[in-house]
């Protein structure tokens, strides 16, 4: 039996690289589309309370987690077994990436 612990090579690293980035600017996109009409645009406002853009960075947040989730599994299933030891990294990177979009998201 061929050992299990093999490893991918720089090749594979890459084109997950350019897969990740490719969902994560997807992602984002299409949650940015659906969370428009959350929110304020204007904060400076002199009654402005922050429960309409808690709201909206709380939805992008669950809809970014299920998109992740639902990748991941289907990732798992379909990836070659060794390359199936990159998707936790990049489940893990994406967790991380869905806080830090939470920026250009109000900016």
């Amino acid at each position: 039996m061929k050992d299990v612990t093999e490893k991918s090579g720089w090749g594979a690293l890459a084109l997950g690289l350019l897969g990740f980035l490719a969902f994560e600017t997807g992602a984002y996109y299409l949650l940015r589309l659906l969370t428009a009409s959350l929110g304020e645009t204007d904060q400076l406002q002199p009654e402005n309370t922050i429960v309409s853009n808690w709201v909206k960075t709380v939805v992008f947040l669950l809809l970014h987690l299920t998109l992740l989730i639902v990748a991941m599994l289907m990732l798992s299933n379909r990836l070659p077994r060794r390359y199936r030891g990159q998707v936790m990294g990049w489940f893990y990177l994406a967790l991380v990436t869905g806080f830090v979009l939470l920026i250009p998201l109000f900016g």
